[in-house]
């Protein structure tokens, strides 16, 4: 009995300690970088995805790629979740996150091979970190003119498919931005992008108020208001969904009184749609054919099933109230546009709200040769957004081509040597870990990497504007290029980062449930008891990633 064997996890569980597990979560970050580096800067890569149902994405938008994978290893999933926050928060740097925390993992692990305790390289990359976002706060220039705007937008938009048309994208989406500033603010949610195949990019423009992918619900009705007064509600329009009780009609004198009821119920509430003074109608829910043939006959231009977020962009541009109850419609809840139409382009109708007072939400019109086309390119104006939001909230920004980053590799190997102890090795290869970025460009671009940052690091000493620039090969002043990026998304980006690390590195124990990283999914009957999406060849050797 003193022999026995105790076991404390149920048979078939895997577990990967200390070193093992660490090796393998580092690996996969690894992994993952590499495949998104390429995509990095103007002279970036694009990547295919092809869902399960066939559907093709091309694109090299860092953000799309990572949600278009089916990554299946933990720690990898960890980075990619990380990426898609940087996304939410500041609209873009997702592949910046992702390439960053590979690197800082790789030197992470040249100091742990070195014989270098987790918890060292832990705390000398978190000061790292610290003494990084307080550097660039100092670094940073004041953005509060819209040409600055125009450079941060161009910069984003760079090597997103629509490099031939940046500069008119670029005016679009500043004004866009512009217009819904409140407070210091622009809420992107606010500005929708309608995309319309057919034409060119540079046919694309920015509505004088909202626009709608929704035509009338009949041809008969109006199809161009001036002095619209427009209600928006939730509230239904059909008998099915407004009186839900069930009747029993035993004879047709029933069911002639029945239909009379009902007839009677819509004209009632059709009434009091015109009765309020509205000739809009946009309602999020169903209309029944009898109240569509009262509302042509009242002229009131009707839409229904109309989308949550157009109803609360149609508000907010309007003026007019969100309804849930159609007792509550009054005139003063309703909103005005000096002109509602229907105009089509190319192939597609589309509802135009324009001449709205004071609107706080906006709309782009897309134009593209080819579906493929206006999805990338709006894949580029929705980061351009991004960013242009968040300088006009921040108002500083800071000089890309990799002159910010060259510019931190140098005062924070300077910080480093302050450091006593073995923390000082920690900051110095995050330090390091940093030149991944304008090596990426370089790289990407084709150019001679070594010899170009001996070059930029060289030209920092008399000038900390100094960057790559991707199409002449040259490092120059990238300040007068208008090569500009947003402060937040570059700390958002940092930080991000170094918290991914931090968890990885903080991991020396992976307990896996029974089969979960060896599932070979769900049975016949459809079930999966894995626990986890299946990762075929278990944890072995090197991580799969899809």
């Amino acid at each position: 009995m003193a022999n026995q064997p105790i076991f404390i996890l149920p048979q078939g569980t895997e577990r990967y300690s200390k070193r093992d597990a660490l090796r393998m979560n580092i690996t996969a970050a690894k992994v993952l970088a590499g495949i998104i580096r390429t995509t990095l800067g103007p002279k970036g890569m694009d990547k295919m995805i092809v869902d399960p149902l066939g559907e093709v994405t091309v694109t090299n938008d860092g953000a799309t790629i990572m949600s278009g994978m089916e990554i299946a290893q933990p720690a990898a999933r960890m980075l990619v979740e990380t990426a898609k926050k940087q996304e939410q928060i500041v609209g873009d740097g997702t592949t910046s996150v992702v390439v960053i925390a590979g690197e800082l993992l790789s030197k992470a692990e040249e100091l742990l091979e070195d014989g270098i305790a987790t918890s060292v390289v832990v705390k000398g990359y978190k000061n790292a970190t610290e003494k990084a976002v307080e550097l660039l706060k100092e670094i940073a220039i004041d953005a509060d003119d819209e040409e600055t705007l125009k450079k941060v937008a161009v910069t984003a938009m760079s090597g997103k498919g629509s490099d031939y048309a940046k500069e008119h994208l670029a005016e679009i989406v500043v004004k866009a931005a512009l217009r819904i500033k409140e407070d210091g603010k622009s809420d992107i949610e606010n500005i929708n992008v309608q995309r319309v195949s057919g034409d060119s990019v540079e046919d694309s423009f920015l509505a004088e108020g909202i626009v709608i992918d929704k035509a009338p619900v009949s041809k008969a009705m109006p199809r161009d208001i001036k002095d619209a007064k427009i209600v928006i509600m939730k509230y239904p329009i059909e008998l099915k969904e407004i009186n839900s009780a069930k009747l029993d009609i035993n004879s047709p004198e029933q069911l002639d009184l029945f239909l009379n009821a009902e007839e009677k119920m819509i004209k009632e509430l059709v009434q009091k749609i015109t009765d309020s003074g509205a000739n809009v109608l946009f309602c999020q829910k169903g209309i029944d054919d009898l109240a569509e043939h009262y509302l042509r006959k009242a002229g009131v231009m009707t839409f229904k099933r109309v989308k949550k977020s157009d109803i609360e962009r149609i508000g907010k541009a309007t003026g007019a109230q969100y309804l849930t109850d159609i007792e509550d419609l009054s005139p003063d809840k309703l909103g005005t546009a000096g002109h509602v139409f229907i105009d089509k382009i190319f192939d597609h109708e589309l509802t135009f709200i324009e001449e709205c007072e004071n609107p706080k939400a906006s709309s782009i019109v897309l134009r593209g040769s080819t579906r493929y086309v206006t999805e990338q390119i709006s894949r580029a104006i929705d980061d351009a957004l991004g960013v242009v939001a968040a300088t006009i909230e921040e108002g500083k920004v800071l000089i890309g081509g990799g002159a910010c980053e060259i510019d931190l590799v140098k005062q924070l190997r300077d910080y480093g040597e302050t450091v006593s102890g073995r923390e000082q090795l920690a900051i110095l290869k995050y330090a390091e870990a940093l030149e991944i970025i304008p090596k990426t460009l370089i790289e990407n671009a084709g150019l001679d990497t070594i010899n170009l940052i001996a070059d930029l690091k060289a030209a920092h000493e008399e000038s900390k504007f100094i960057g790559i620039n991707v199409f002449t090969g040259e490092v120059e002043d990238m300040k007068e290029a208008g090569v500009i990026e947003p402060l937040r998304v570059k700390i958002q980006a940092l930080q991000s980062a170094g918290a991914a690390c931090e968890m990885i590195l903080r991991i020396d124990d992976m307990i896996a449930a029974r089969n979960a990283l060896n599932s070979t999914g769900p049975d016949e009957s459809g079930n999966d008891d894995s626990g986890m999406p299946p990762m075929p060849g278990g944890m072995g050797g090197m991580p799969p990633m899809m």
